[in-house]
């Protein structure tokens, strides 16, 4: 491949020459770097190798050599390579396997017990995919498409090997979908029949928008059925998901059942508590369950749930405590789902009798590829905003244009506005107090000394953290220094301004989550990128950002860009890790998975008995690996 077609993050072969005479760099405690920088003829970049000093001495000047290794970004933002294997050129090269190595166990050491590996397993490996799919697709048997994948003889074989092997993959996720589903549709809950909804309707101080009528449509028509209510619901940042969250539960305690509301960080409860609060008024009991909340009202709460005197009860994962009881749980909300284990959820909707379950997102997906992941979800799609809020403006500017910005947010705080200042994670660290506090003692000394400045990061305690919020609800902060901690969920009509800091660090989903900060109010409102990169990644990431606002295309192009792992990994929603299947590049053999899935678990395959117990140990044991239940 060549540099300029390498994608940040990605493993790879490069073929290039030593365009600069290998160096060492001494750094403290007798740690030292050999640096020096390939060319390929497409581009070049620099290549730092660690505490190996005798690199210097086998890459020579102007010579040819295979560099194996990952592309990944310096603090600049640039492209490099740390630390990669390396061997001559040859003119003949046979395809090598690349492993993740350590300096005590280097690649080719691994690459010798694969083979040793691969090689004293043969015969002994179970077919897991029935006979006549094999015939039927062509399929590479199992233990040579292994042995292909790591040692292939062509470029070709490697193309069948890892067909067969993602085809196996998809496989076993698509029947452990469909089989949740189908076990869905074997339990049965308690119907909530009457619809309330237009009665919900008329005591809003605003009209729904078509899209959210139609989500509470469906899943007001999903819970009138015996079969548990189990949906996704979609939509962009702003597009009125809580509204939507809010019809449902009315309907549920208007019929007489309780409701529960789970949200993924204190800050977020607290926010769906006020605004369920404001929709509902005094007619409803909502109580807030969250880890910061005193011992004493903890056991005062859990008695009127347990009693059926708390009608909905919001919280954190507190709410799926042991200790926590349900008088008549009817319905399960979970919002942004992907922060929470799949374990946790069926955690909640198991404190009652198989009760109606929505889950939310704001990470939109495109809805083709989300009926083929969720095939045990139904799916509904928010893909139109309130009336009055207009499209944030995006712009990208250079470091350079601190002042600049710095009287633009001074100009919004005279003005009555409020305004954020959003600092990245630090070396991709747990820890992000430094730097966020440090440019807050900053910015309180020098720019905005004359401003109440809050400050909000990820080391703060729960309560400290609600108690910074309320101050900038209430107008009392004008301009919140923050970490990404408040990406999600955070609702602040008043803000009107966002600068973010190193915006090359943030990925383009993140970026757009961010941005939806602001905006949610009918003044207009400004998102400033700060950035210095000059890589085609960021520049490219930016562009997307600066022209659209459309959370659906936003996430089409993260995926593009970033590819589908971190969208589509069990951190983000439960599933099972791809280890070879790639969701947006693989879609026709997903398309051709799904089919065969379907004939295998409806029972309408020529599989015999025994291959489809096989199957179903193997979808068993890869869905275990994430608590699927």
């Amino acid at each position: 491949k060549s540099l300029r077609d390498c994608e940040i993050n990605e493993n790879v072969c490069i073929k290039a020459i030593v365009a600069e005479i290998p160096r060492v760099v001494q750094l403290n405690g007798g740690r030292i770097l050999v640096k020096t920088v390939i060319a390929d003829g497409s581009d070049y970049i620099p290549v730092t190798f660690f505490n190996n000093k005798y690199v210097k001495d086998q890459l020579k000047e102007d010579e040819e050599y295979l560099f194996y290794g990952k592309i990944t970004l310096d603090k600049y933002g640039n492209k490099n390579m740390l630390s990669p294997r390396f061997e001559k050129s040859l003119d003949k090269q046979r395809i090598r396997p690349i492993y993740k190595a350590t300096a005590a166990l280097p690649s080719k050491t691994i690459e010798k017990f694969t083979e040793a590996a691969i090689n004293g397993i043969k015969g002994q490996l179970p077919e897991i995919i029935p006979d006549y799919i094999v015939k039927k697709y062509r399929l590479m048997g199992f233990w040579e498409s292994l042995k292909a994948v790591h040692f292939p003889e062509s470029e070709e074989e490697l193309t069948l090997a890892k067909r067969r092997l993602i085809f196996e993959e998809l496989l076993l996720l698509q029947m452990g979908l469909l089989t949740e589903k189908n076990s869905g549709s074997t339990r049965t809950s308690s119907p909530i029949e009457k619809d309330f909804t237009e009665e919900f309707y008329n005591s809003l101080p605003f009209e729904p928008t078509n899209a959210q009528k139609r989500a509470v449509s469906e899943a007001v028509g999903d819970m009138k059925s015996k079969k548990p209510m189990n949906r996704l619901l979609q939509g962009d940042v702003g597009s009125g998901k809580t509204a939507v969250a809010a019809a449902i539960m009315y309907n549920a305690v208007k019929n007489g059942f309780q409701a529960a509301l789970m949200a993924p960080t204190e800050v977020l409860a607290n926010q769906h508590f006020k605004t369920l609060c404001a929709f509902f008024g005094e007619d409803i009991n909502i109580q807030l369950l969250t880890g910061s909340v005193t011992a004493k009202n903890k056991r005062i709460i859990r008695e009127e749930i347990a009693s059926g005197e708390c009608d909905i009860v919001v919280g954190t994962h507190a709410v799926i405590q042991n200790d926590v009881e349900f008088n008549n749980l009817g319905l399960v909300i979970t919002d942004e789902q992907h922060r929470f284990g799949v374990g946790q959820r069926a955690a909640l909707s198991g404190k009652g009798n198989n009760p109606h379950t929505l889950v939310m997102s704001a990470t939109p997906i495109p809805r083709t590829l989300a009926m083929m992941i969720y095939g045990d979800l139904d799916i509904s799609v928010l893909d139109e905003l309130p009336k009055g809020r207009q499209p944030v403006k995006t712009y990208c500017v250079p470091t350079s244009y601190h002042e600049r910005i710095y009287k633009f947010i001074r100009k919004n705080i005279a003005a009555g506005r409020q305004a954020y200042i959003v600092c990245p994670l630090v070396e991709e660290s747990d820890s992000d107090l430094v730097p966020a506090t440090e440019y807050y003692e900053y910015l309180k000394s020098t720019y905005f000394a004359d401003c109440t400045l809050g400050l909000l990061h990820g080391q703060m305690k729960p309560k400290a953290k609600d108690e910074v919020m309320k101050r900038f609800y209430s107008g009392e902060i004008q301009l919140l220094i923050s970490t990404v901690v408040i990406e999600v969920g955070v609702d602040v009509p008043n803000a009107t301004v966002m600068a973010i800091e190193n915006a090359e660090r943030f990925g383009l989903s993140q970026l757009h989550q961010l941005r939806g900060r602001i905006g949610r109010g009918t003044e207009e409102s400004t998102c400033i990128l700060l950035s210095d990169a000059q890589n085609d990644e960021a520049q490219e990431r930016f562009d997307i950002m600066c022209k659209t606002s459309d959370g659906f295309e936003i996430a089409r192009k993260d995926l593009e860009l970033r590819g589908p792992g971190d969208f589509f990994g069990s951190r983000q929603h439960g599933l099972p890790d791809m280890r070879i299947a790639n969701l947006m590049t693989d879609t026709r053999i997903l398309y051709e998975a799904q089919k065969t899935a379907k004939e295998l678990v409806d029972g309408f395959s020529p599989a015999t008995n025994e291959e489809i117990e096989r199957l179903k140990k193997e979808v068993q044991r890869l869905f275990t690996r994430v608590s699927f239940n």
